[in-house]
């Protein structure tokens, strides 16, 4: 068995092609595909391989203290789903180009995957506010799976979704919106654009569809999720789909 790991940390890095150089030869060395994207902004990755050599690069990176403590998403596979190690410096670890959506300066208020589950089966927030679930994701991924009733966007990339968002300000108002994607990351960014918007009530659902796929399963999601390697799509027990065609 393969595995798979996901994860990421919004911290500030001085010096991100020392960062990436020492990355990249980390996985190399543990014969480990996938990819890394390092930004002055934090760290961004997706990796596979052995357990052992998975192991081996997660102490290398959690023994540097702005790592210290990063949450790790892991599932298994039956083989390797990437092809290759891409390790790249980009001005962004997710592209949105909004100044408003800086995660070093603090994060958007979060809601637990234990606690988002409440509030799908109540059908409201804990304050009795009507619930609205934004997917943050392209179309591509929601032709997958999403929440059931969730509110998505006709978007192709993440720096659409001000504009879309935008468009359906009234839909918003008045509930308490919780936006989601894959991991976290996106959501993460797109909840402090709302604040700073003046969207009200606005939360990110910490670590994403795959934390809450972790830790509630698939209460009140339909389909699966989208992940960006050959497994195509993931149910709520973390097994990939075995064909490359939308259910």
């Amino acid at each position: 068995m393969i595995l798979n790991i996901a994860a990421y940390r919004f911290v500030e890095i001085d010096d991100p092609e020392h960062l990436m150089t020492g990355l990249r030869d980390l996985a190399g060395e543990n014969a480990l595909l996938g990819t890394i994207l390092v930004a002055r902004e934090g760290l961004n990755l997706f990796l596979a391989g052995p357990d052992l050599g998975i192991e081996s690069f997660l102490a290398g990176l959690l023994a540097d203290a702005r790592f210290s403590g990063m949450e790790i998403k892991r599932s298994h596979s039956a083989s390797q789903p990437f092809a290759r190690l891409k390790v790249k410096v980009k001005s962004e670890i997710i592209s949105f180009r909004q100044p408003n959506a800086e995660p070093l300066t603090g994060r958007a208020p979060a809601v637990e995957p234990e606690q988002l589950a409440r509030w799908i089966a109540n059908g409201e927030d804990d304050q009795g506010n009507p619930l609205i679930l934004l997917d943050t994701r392209n179309r591509q991924e929601v032709a997958y799976g999403s929440f059931a009733g969730a509110l998505t966007l006709p978007i192709d990339k993440f720096t659409e979704l001000p504009t879309a968002v935008s468009e359906r300000r009234d839909q918003l108002q008045g509930a308490t919106v919780v936006s989601f994607c894959t991991g976290g990351i996106r959501c993460e960014k797109a909840a402090l654009w709302m604040q700073a918007e003046g969207i009200a009530n606005v939360y990110q659902l910490d670590g994403g569809i795959l934390r809450y796929f972790e830790q509630v399963g698939g209460l009140g999601y339909e389909g699966r999720c989208f992940v960006f390697d050959e497994r195509i799509a993931l149910d709520s027990a973390l097994e990939p789909l075995v064909s490359d065609t939308p259910e």
